[in-house]
């Protein structure tokens, strides 16, 4: 795993204080990038991890263990939202953490876009969060405790002139403004909701020859390590009294012009 950025040591013991049993951990779009660091960080933590992408079992990124579930298929289908929850729960008994990571990015001018890039990123960006989400929390209301993280963008609050991505900011910035509510409607049943809104992070989504123009879409002039969003959800596991809130790990763009 990339070292650049080392996650905090302080997050609290992986175990579910009501059945004090391991915690389980969901995560979308976990066969590359953010969502297979994640997962990568949650297995040598203690969590039991259901982890899915369309290809996952595939890509070999993961090798099979026994705390940890490969679950393929398009997250935007309800039945592979509830393929990955029966997983959790008849492999490891609870869902703990549900980290909604999957998400699609296409960068054109507004009028540019054509029905297909709507229907793509919506399937993916909403369909995927609503389906998983919902029968997650589902699970979670019964066990009176649960997290949900939805990994959002920067640009979804904080535009950028010369990056045209308003399909962004209509999925993620939603993704933000639905945690929120969440955040308020399940508040008294001990389940948390938050989002991290990541600058650019350097990973497989963006090739390498593209890096030295990207690092100028953040004040700190470089793009993000996969790590340093870990470390955010990380840290959002640990602090239980974090509800609703959108973290925004971007060096500091979405502050502001710079």
């Amino acid at each position: 795993m990339n070292t650049t950025a080392q996650p905090s040591s302080t997050i609290q013991p992986p175990f579910n204080q009501f059945s004090g049993t391991r915690k389980t951990a969901i995560i979308t779009g976990a066969s590359s990038g953010i969502g297979l660091e994640t997962a990568k960080e949650l297995l040598a933590r203690g969590y039991r991890v259901v982890a899915n992408s369309r290809h996952i079992s595939a890509a070999g990124m993961l090798n099979p263990r026994e705390d940890l579930v490969l679950v393929d298929g398009d997250i935007a289908d309800r039945v592979t939202a509830q393929r990955l929850i029966a997983a959790a729960i008849e492999m490891f008994g609870s869902i703990d953490l549900l980290v909604n990571n999957a998400g699609i990015f296409i960068a054109k001018p507004f009028t540019e876009y054509i029905t297909e890039d709507f229907e793509r990123i919506a399937r993916t960006n909403l369909q995927g969060f609503f389906h998983v989400s919902q029968l997650a929390v589902t699970q979670m209301r019964q066990q009176k405790s649960g997290h949900v993280i939805n990994i959002t963008a920067s640009l979804a609050t904080q535009p950028i002139a010369g990056v045209p991505a308003s399909l962004t900011n209509l999925t993620k910035g939603g993704l933000q403004s639905v945690i929120q509510a969440l955040a308020i409607e399940f508040s008294g049943e001990g389940i948390r909701f938050n989002a991290i809104s990541p600058g650019v992070v350097k990973t497989p989504m963006h090739p390498e020859e593209s890096y030295e123009a990207l690092k100028h879409l953040s004040p700190l002039k470089r793009l993000a390590e996969a790590a340093e969003i870990v470390a955010a959800i990380l840290y959002l596991e640990s602090a239980s009294f974090i509800n609703g809130e959108i973290l925004h790990v971007d060096g500091g763009a979405h502050a502001g012009r710079w």
